[in-house]
């Protein structure tokens, strides 16, 4: 049996400011959002915003950043599967410095290949109907990212993400 003398046990404490990780799957009609737990464990889903026009996106973003108290946010970088960005990954990118400039919050870009895919094998395999499934994709998306970033980050690797 292996014993620690007690000025060798050591306890160590994660400190970080209060506050959440936001997750956003951006797509061109719909945002999937979804937000860490504060100890940044768990993600959970929160909502699909409707794409109106950059005010209305923003504002919206606004009011959830507020509400959630949030100190990061990730966004869903879709590559190709080759891993080389495309005309929608550059779409994305411009969209995390505009994040970036209006929230002074730290982005980072997350590779999302095969999230969407994936949301709707989860959904289609609960049996959501069709119509429900369409609202609910990009919010099970934005999950999925977020989770696989909070186990990448909690495993101390660099995952599939880069700051923006």
């Amino acid at each position: 049996m292996l014993r620690c003398a007690r000025s060798e046990a050591r306890i160590i404490i994660l400190v970080q400011s209060p506050g959440r990780i936001l997750a956003i799957d951006y797509g061109s009609r719909r945002m999937g959002l979804a937000v860490s737990d504060l100890l940044g464990i768990t993600a959970q889903g929160i909502e699909t915003l409707q794409r109106r026009n950059n005010r209305s996106d923003f504002a919206r973003l606004q009011r959830v950043i507020r509400d959630y108290e949030v100190r990061e946010i990730v966004l869903g970088l879709p590559l190709r599967m080759s891993g080389e960005e495309g005309t929608q990954s550059q779409k994305v990118t411009a969209f995390a410095e505009e994040l970036r400039e209006r929230f002074h919050l730290p982005v980072h870009l997350w590779d999302e290949r095969l999230t969407s895919a994936e949301a709707n094998r989860l959904l289609r395999d609960a049996e959501v109907r069709l119509e429900r499934r369409t609202q609910a994709v990009d919010r099970m998306a934005a999950t999925l990212i977020l989770q696989a970033f909070l186990e990448s980050r909690s495993a101390g690797g660099s995952g599939k993400w880069r700051d923006c």
